[in-house]
């Protein structure tokens, strides 16, 4: 059995069920030793419990594994604070972070409420540059204080943030967020040794349950291409050492596919040599969308 996290100390957030289980669980089978950190929310982000990161530490331990569990709310500066340090005060050091937490308050865009917005920006966007954020000071202390590091940041966007969901608007304008964040930490942190990735992963867990409703496990027991646990073998791969060479990057992956989504490009231009004039402006927007691809459809479209 190959262990290609050998050492490696790994923190994933949202670790209690689903996507981030998972992770965590492979994870632990190539070696890694696991921060299981997940604040025991519903799928709509209300309550908490510490009953789902401790029971994937028992069974990452059963295994025999390395973890610790962790309740911290990955969107408060300070907890995140504690959360880099607890795996540095117990493991000796941190590799990787996989940002995965999250919950859904679906709405269509002119019926979301304010505290709606505010919760899931938190919790997505917010989440994700809080636990980095701390890591990634560690990390360039580390570098410049001459010490060798090849870290991994591991980002969760989605293919409603790549190119939109109906009734997600505050879901889709959040993972959009992440995976432009990805670009701007791939570009910065590369001096320090980082890698930063985005994966916009699609499986069926209790936050896609209405989308994923009737597409149960196979009965026969054949591939079920819509498992969570399909997701992590990229994930683990990207926190590896393998992997130093992979930056900036956004991947799709469901099932047994894995592929990279181009994001914005500069398209094609008409260009005047001088300043338009409002009525001179319509032919030459119509002469640049007639030159460029037909966008992908927004999901729910």
């Amino acid at each position: 059995m190959s262990t290609i996290c050998e050492g490696r100390i790994v923190i994933v957030t949202g670790a209690g069920g689903g996507i981030g289980r998972e992770h965590a669980l492979e994870f632990a089978r190539q070696g890694a030793k696991v921060i299981v950190n997940d604040l025991g929310a519903s799928r709509e982000g209300e309550g908490q419990s510490r009953d789902p990161a401790h029971q994937v530490v028992d069974e990452i331990k059963a295994l025999g594994g390395e973890a610790i569990a962790n309740g911290a709310d990955v969107a408060d500066w300070d907890e995140t604070r504690e959360l880099v340090q607890t795996a540095i005060d117990t493991f000796g050091g941190l590799d990787v972070v996989v940002n995965n937490a999250g919950f859904l308050r679906d709405r269509m865009f002119v019926s979301c409420s304010e505290e709606e917005w505010d919760s899931v920006i938190r919790v997505h966007l917010k989440g994700h540059f809080c636990v980095a954020r701390h890591a990634g000071e560690y990390w360039r202390n580390q570098s410049k204080a001459g010490h060798p590091v090849d870290a991994r940041i591991i980002n969760t966007s989605s293919g409603a943030g790549l190119q939109g969901s109906v009734g997600q608007s505050t879901y889709s304008a959040a993972k959009g967020g992440i995976a432009s964040l990805t670009l701007v930490q791939a570009a910065e942190m590369g001096r320090y040794g980082v890698t930063a990735n985005a994966i916009a992963p699609a499986a069926r867990t209790r936050m896609t349950e209405a989308v994923f409703a009737d597409m149960a496990a196979p009965a026969d027991g054949s591939f079920d291409e819509n498992a969570a646990e399909n997701i992590s073998p990229l994930v683990v791969w990207l926190g590896s050492k393998e992997s130093r060479e992979i930056s900036g990057r956004v991947f799709e992956v469901k099932g047994g596919m894995i592929g990279t989504s181009d994001g914005w490009r500069d398209g094609p231009i008409v260009d005047k040599g001088a300043r338009w004039l409002p009525d001179e402006v319509g032919a030459a927007v119509h002469e640049v969308i007639q030159k460029s691809p037909t966008p992908q459809k927004v999901f729910g479209t």
